[in-house]
């Protein structure tokens, strides 16, 4: 007839998972023994466990165990006279047999909602344009008396479709940052980072041309021949220039608790062509730059980009019939950088990083901060 709203307590239980202890007030209704309605008011306590375990997909899981019913208290509206005391014993003893049948299941119901909240964390994700992300559970959830850890293995594929290796070590629990009272903790490594970064080539492949640079000299073969009178010679009438910029190894990522940079080596090619002919490289600089803000990319806000400042060597065929220094290109390439470059991977990464979602945790409102685990390992560390 009636069930009010149960009391529901819930704990951490170390090496298991759940422990749950629910009060349940209910009214029931019926025939009485000598005819007529009869109500019994049931109190019962339930006690249940949810085990927290791994399935096949590395998704964290729970199963209901050991649920038991206890009986409070136990009243009719017939007059106590009216309830011989073995009746009484024999009611007990069926609403002990009926309940579990009643209520464990209201459990099942609860932690297959619960692990319903779980399962998207194991689906692929993209990842930039072309390449995919993916989480599963490195080793068995850890149940501690305060806290529930996950250590989590991310999969991630480029376009090819090949994975990615990404180191398998795992810093100690008594290195990460301190946790939080009453928040959810995501540690995320440099090195998770800098694969992330790497798995998508193409945020990182620009061809700058000379409408991307306005404000900027104009990229012509006259402007190189101005820059470095001795190549003058060797090139070709004036052309426009393309600069076809490439990744050339993983971004490396780093963290402290100040601040969070990216260094990204990258190859200029300069390369110049006839009107309606395909361009021809004329040489290669090496170019390395330093000094972006990552950690934002990974909320999908876009940080600074790779700072200005580079540094360059050169190569190619217009370096093996003429000797000349890559210094006098340093100023231009680096405007390039910060005027096209820069803004091209902030426009392309603004998508961020996919992150693991837990049990619906909102990540836009985290707290950052960083921390370093040992002499070389670093990491970033948002708190919501």
């Amino acid at each position: 007839k009636d069930i009010q709203p149960p009391v529901i307590t819930l704990g951490l239980c170390p090496g298991t998972g759940l422990f749950m202890a629910v009060l349940v007030r209910m009214t029931i209704t019926g025939k009485g023994f000598m005819g007529g309605n009869m109500e019994i008011k049931v109190a019962a306590n339930l006690t249940a466990q949810g085990r927290l375990a791994q399935d096949a997909l590395g998704t964290p899981r729970f199963s209901s165990e050991n649920c038991h019913i206890a009986l409070i208290s136990v009243k009719t509206n017939l007059p106590s006279k009216l309830l011989p005391k073995a009746l009484g014993k024999f009611l007990d003893r069926i609403l002990q047999k009926v309940l579990p049948t009643l209520l464990c299941p209201a459990v099942d119901a609860v932690l297959s909602l619960v692990n319903a909240k779980l399962a998207p964390m194991t689906s692929e994700m993209p990842l930039g344009p072309t390449g995919t992300l993916r989480y599963t559970l490195l080793h068995p959830p850890a149940v501690n008396e305060t806290f529930i850890q996950l250590d989590l293995k991310t999969v991630l594929r480029e376009k090819e479709g090949a994975e990615m290796e990404l180191p398998a070590e795992q810093p100690p629990l008594t290195a990460l940052p301190p946790k939080t009272e009453a928040a959810t903790q995501l540690v995320l490594s440099a090195a998770f980072l800098g694969a992330a970064l790497h798995a998508q080539p193409d945020a990182f492949a620009l061809d700058v041309t000379d409408t991307m640079v306005l404000g900027l000299p104009p990229l012509m073969t006259s402007m190189l021949g101005t820059l470095i009178p001795e190549v003058s010679a060797a090139l070709p009438p004036s052309q426009p220039l393309l600069i076809a910029m490439r990744v050339a190894s993983a971004p490396l990522v780093t963290v402290t608790p100040r601040a969070a940079s990216v260094r990204l080596s990258s190859t200029a090619t300069f390369m110049a062509g006839a009107a309606g002919a395909a361009p021809q490289p004329l040489f290669v600089l090496d170019v390395v730059t330093e000094g972006a803000s990552v950690v934002p990319a990974v909320w999908g806000r876009a940080g600074k980009g790779p700072g200005a400042g580079c540094r360059c060597g050169g190569r190619g065929p217009l370096t093996s019939l003429v000797s000349f220094q890559e210094q006098p290109l340093r100023g231009v390439l680096a405007d390039v950088i910060h005027v096209a470059y820069a803004p091209s991977i902030n426009e392309a990464l603004r998508g961020g990083i996919p992150l693991p979602e837990l049990l619906g945790t909102r990540y836009g409102r985290a707290a950052l901060r960083g921390a370093q685990v040992g002499r070389r390992g670093s990491l970033p560390c948002a708190v919501p």
